[in-house]
């Protein structure tokens, strides 16, 4: 049974993520972060779900990392999305030392993006670590509906 865990999980998503959009379930795993969270959100736009979901997933794991590895105080996330680019950058200022291609904690988040674009990981040992990635939505973003 809980082989199967991963699975039956797959497709489940924070309710605030599938109903208003990456932006306002990023500002709630900033609230529940361990490590104080700096959000800079330049998006009226709702993403095409699979980019809402990897990017939320990457962010997600980014924190627990910053928490758990680098002892980071605070970590800076920035989502922008000029045209059909979703870009995001994840920085703190952890120890740095992060190896992608030595099966760290940066593997899930590197495997989310990479399937969507680009991911570029700088996490020099002693200093502070950063990820960028952009990703190019296959379909035209629609603006983002704000309830009162």
């Amino acid at each position: 049974m809980f082989d199967q865990v991963p699975e039956i999980t797959h497709g489940i998503h924070p309710a605030i993520l599938s109903a208003r959009g990456l932006s306002p379930a990023l500002r709630g795993l900033g609230r529940r972060s361990a490590v104080p969270v700096e959000l800079d959100l330049r998006t009226g736009q709702r993403l095409p779900q699979h980019v809402e979901v990897a990017a939320y997933y990457a962010v997600s794991e980014a924190l627990a990392n910053a928490a758990k590895h680098a002892h980071a105080s605070v970590v800076h996330f920035e989502l922008d999305t000029p045209d059909t680019v979703v870009r995001l950058a994840i920085r703190d200022d952890g120890i740095g030392g992060a190896d992608p291609a030595g099966g760290s904690g940066l593997t899930g988040p590197s495997d989310r993006i990479e399937a969507l674009g680009t991911l570029e990981v700088i996490s020099p040992a002693g200093a502070a670590p950063r990820w960028s990635s952009r990703s190019r939505c296959s379909q035209d973003l629609k603006p983002l509906a704000l309830s009162a």
